[in-house]
């Protein structure tokens, strides 16, 4: 049985290498033909993108921006391990953003204090938002994508009516931007001076330390135990005593509350405000990442890097004369492909794993009968 299991591991090893490996392919082959049928030519694509995006001061844009879209992912993936599809990740982050910036920008305490609370802030508002679509589910059997995509338009409509001068927003000296009360030089984060590369964002560090309590929480807890096994089974979940109910609440009130991370390392490492431009649409890219990283913490940060990256050098191939959407072609295709091997190749491990065992199987009853006909 050793033998089985220790050639079971291996196999498992070098499938899991081989997803990612032909998924790189894949989507390499298609970015190819995609940049073939524009009348430009890829190899030369692909050496301005990697020269262009292992540069200095690219390497820290591609860290700043993957702070953002780690956090994106984290805040999904939780849900998907419980089975859920948290769609409304969007909307937690833009109004915990927003409820973060009015309150840091009213705070009258020291950074250190002021700080901590408007991370809280942020935390405690997203938590609330996704705990209503939490209990509808729970309570009126009523669909998380659909509560959550409402619950996105709702978010926007009142960060919309409240962000207005005369609100809480107020114009600026030019008559274009309307925005929050900047917060304070003191309540900003901390951030590395990296010379000519230019300012890392401090907020990595949080974003390592979500990163180490999802991993520690799913994989080393019994509250990560019983997570996971509602996410795989209800009826085997609840079977062994968990509340299903309950784990389905809280898991998307502890995915909200990731998500009001997100809108942070732009508010306290950037912006230092929430304004009519300030960034949308990362709740939906924190999908595709999820689903790059596998759920994974390490495969997040990987994939989130990959999409700095992307968005980084595609953007750069623009003012080389190549046609703009290709990186949206490029990101659809990365996760396409990246979604396609790992099926093909956890299809194929199964089965692997089947006839290994069945053949084991077969062997262990073939034995007595051999040994009795010796006889």
């Amino acid at each position: 049985m050793n033998k089985l299991t220790s050639r079971i591991d291996k196999e498992r090893l070098l499938l899991g290498i081989a997803a990612p490996l032909l998924a790189i392919v894949a989507a390499l082959l298609v970015t190819a033909l995609v940049i073939l049928a524009t009348g430009k030519s890829p190899g030369a694509a692909f050496s301005d993108m990697v020269t262009y995006g292992f540069a200095a001061d690219s390497q820290v844009y591609i860290l700043n921006k993957a702070t953002t879209y780690y956090l994106a992912g984290v805040a999904v993936a939780i849900g998907f391990r419980m089975n859920l599809f948290n769609i409304g990740v969007d909307g937690q982050y833009r109004l915990a953003a927003f409820v973060a910036a009015v309150l840091g920008g009213a705070l009258t305490v020291p950074g250190w204090l002021a700080i901590p609370l408007i991370i809280l802030a942020a935390m405690v508002t997203g938590a609330l938002w996704a705990a209503i679509a939490g209990i509808l589910k729970v309570t009126r059997g009523v669909s998380e994508v659909i509560a959550t995509i409402m619950l996105n338009s709702i978010a926007t409509a009142i960060i919309g009516y409240l962000l207005q001068p005369g609100q809480l927003g107020q114009l600026d000296k030019a008559g274009t931007l309307v925005s929050t009360k900047p917060l304070p030089e003191s309540s900003w984060f901390f951030q590395i001076d990296t010379g000519p590369a230019g300012i890392l964002w401090g907020f990595i560090v949080v974003a390592v330390i979500v990163g180490i309590g999802y991993w520690f929480v799913l994989g080393r807890t019994r509250f990560g135990f019983d997570l996971r096994t509602v996410g795989q089974s209800e009826t085997a979940a609840a079977a062994s005593g968990v509340g299903v109910k309950k784990m389905i609440a809280t898991s998307m009130v502890i995915s909200g509350a990731v998500a009001g991370l997100i809108g942070m390392p732009t508010l306290l490492n950037d912006s230092h405000q929430f304004s009519n431009d300030f960034p949308a649409g990362i709740g939906f890219t924190g999908i595709a990442i999820a689903l790059l990283g596998r759920n994974n913490p390490v495969g997040i940060a990987l994939g989130a890097l990959l999409w700095g990256f992307l968005e980084r050098t595609t953007n750069h191939l623009e003012f080389q004369g190549y046609d703009k959407e290709i990186l949206g072609v490029i990101q659809g295709v990365i996760v396409l492909c990246v979604v396609i091997a790992y099926e093909v190749v956890r299809r194929y491990g199964l089965k692997r794993q089947q006839q290994r065992v069945g053949a084991e199987l077969a062997a262990r009853a073939a034995a007595p009968t051999e040994m009795q006909e010796v006889a």
